[in-house]
């Protein structure tokens, strides 16, 4: 086998430090294999890609050193698939999401994402919003920046994560600079030798960048219960389990302070994860701005599909919104805002929440703290990915019918819409039309959609195609 093959980039900023050295090598290659080979017959040929700053964001080398999706880079038990060609030189910048093969013991293997939490755009801003916030000039340290920050020393100092942690900020967001004031030249030197932590390039960009993007609807209405379900099962530590953070380093904290203030959805599929019965796909690990969990096909790719696989997945979609609103834990689930993206399909034709970034969270059995909306109470990390002045709804604003109303004015009606017989299609336009109507009440929304589900629950079909139910739907009308 070839021995790991490491880009001279990384080389130059790590002399003599082989641990390390073998992750880079381990995070920027790609093994051309298919998916299904037996492990002896896969090539073991690397050819060396870089994900660059762009991708990785605060985290690009030893940052991520003892995170779950380390180790299974490592273990090469993520494989990139073979369109991605040597001739690429770098993974495409514009892709949201990059298909790679995932297995647990080399013999098979079965299709995952590797999916961006922000955008290129939006890294760009971030990355320049954090040098600005330190007075920096033309360069900086990500890691360096964001560790002096008072919202991060109070963290350091915390040893449970409570709401006003994750809503009270110490600093301001000021605007981008393009001039050297003279105070900054300690961050000119970047972090300490050996930290992986590349310098950037900060250029002015227009004010009207700052303002865009929201805060993270997760953080909007925190309760302690919550909280406490966040670091309770944060999978990025090595016991994961208590309620305190006496056993997080310094790095663990500022890793889930990032993703919290980036873009909780790799937060919400562990603390809500699909083995227990969530709309959510399976966490296979995150750093830094990327994530990597189990592939879905987007609905989006379904709008063309036959009558009775349409109304399966809408059916599918309405009881997803429907457990959102009501379940055990006593939580209330809402979308900010939806698009056709969000939602994904498993090849066993089971629908899931494929981005749950817009999803907020209030905590009905215990009650939610409101989100300050002071502005001088917004920091760097308040605005990393949104404009700093963004203003929060209340918490207790949220009505019971945001999601379907969304769901049913925008997700649903090309999905159903021509497909079924007269006066099947007339009865469904109707109700469609009346649970996407914003203005009316709560009850009349739900009704809706309660009578929507009644018209498309008998259109669905038993077939090996909807393998999630079969062949269970031949035996029992539940489903």
């Amino acid at each position: 086998m070839m021995e790991p093959r490491l880009g001279p980039e990384a080389a130059a900023l790590h002399p003599g430090w082989p641990a390390l050295l073998l992750w880079v090598s381990g995070l920027s290659y790609s093994v051309s294999s298919p998916a299904s080979p037996s492990p002896t017959l896969v090539p073991r040929v690397r050819t060396s890609y870089n994900f660059g700053r762009t991708f990785l964001g605060l985290d690009k080398c030893n940052a991520c050193i003892g995170t779950s999706i380390c180790k299974k880079f490592f273990k090469e038990e993520i494989r990139f698939d073979n369109w991605l060609a040597s001739r690429l030189g770098l993974i495409p910048d514009d892709l949201p999401s990059y298909p790679v093969n995932y297995s647990d013991d080399f013999k098979s293997w079965r299709p995952v994402e590797i999916s961006r939490l922000v955008s290129k755009h939006q890294n760009e801003i971030s990355d320049r919003r954090i040098c600005a916030s330190a007075a920096a000039p033309k360069t900086c340290s990500i890691e360096r920046v964001l560790r002096k920050t008072g919202r991060f020393q109070k963290w350091l100092q915390a040893k449970r994560l409570t709401p006003d942690l994750v809503q009270l900020g110490g600093e301001g967001c000021p605007p981008i600079q393009a001039k050297t004031p003279p105070q900054a030249n300690e961050f000119q030197d970047g972090m300490e030798a050996g930290s992986g932590l590349e310098r950037l390039d900060v250029k002015e960009i227009h004010q009207e960048a700052l303002v865009e993007g929201l805060p993270s609807p997760l953080l909007r209405c925190p309760s302690q219960r919550l909280l406490d379900r966040v670091v309770r099962r944060y999978a990025e530590v090595a016991d994961a389990g208590s309620i305190f953070m006496d056993h997080f380093t310094d790095r663990d904290k500022l890793r889930l302070l990032y993703t919290l203030a980036v873009n909780a959805h790799p937060i919400l599929l562990q603390i809500f994860p699909g083995a227990e019965g969530w709309p959510l796909p399976r966490y296979l690990g995150s750093c830094g701005r990327f994530l990597v969990s189990t592939s879905t096909s987007p609905l989006q790719e379904f709008y063309g599909a036959p009558a009775d696989q349409a109304a399966d997945l809408a059916y599918q979609l309405l009881g997803v919104l429907e457990s959102l609103r009501s379940n055990d834990l006593n939580y209330f689930f809402y979308f900010t805002h939806v698009d056709v993206d969000m939602f994904g399909i498993f090849n066993n034709g089971h629908l899931f929440i494929r981005d749950a970034s817009a999803l907020g969270v209030i905590d009905r059995q215990e009650g939610s703290q409101a989100a300050s909306r002071a502005g001088e109470n917004k920091d760097i990390f308040s605005c990393l990915v949104s404009g700093c002045q963004t203003e929060l709804p209340s918490c207790d604003t949220i009505p019971e019918k945001q999601s379907l109303v969304l769901v049913c004015g925008q997700v649903l009606p090309p999905l159903l819409q021509a497909k079924f017989p007269s006066p099947v299609q007339e009865e469904i336009d109707a109700e469609l039309a009346r649970c996407g109507e914003g203005t009316r009440p709560d009850p009349e929304v739900l009704q809706a959609a309660s009578r929507l589900k009644d018209i498309l629950r008998p259109l669905r079909t038993c077939d090996p195609r909807f393998a999630y139910r079969y062949p269970d739907c031949k035996y029992n009308d539940k489903f």
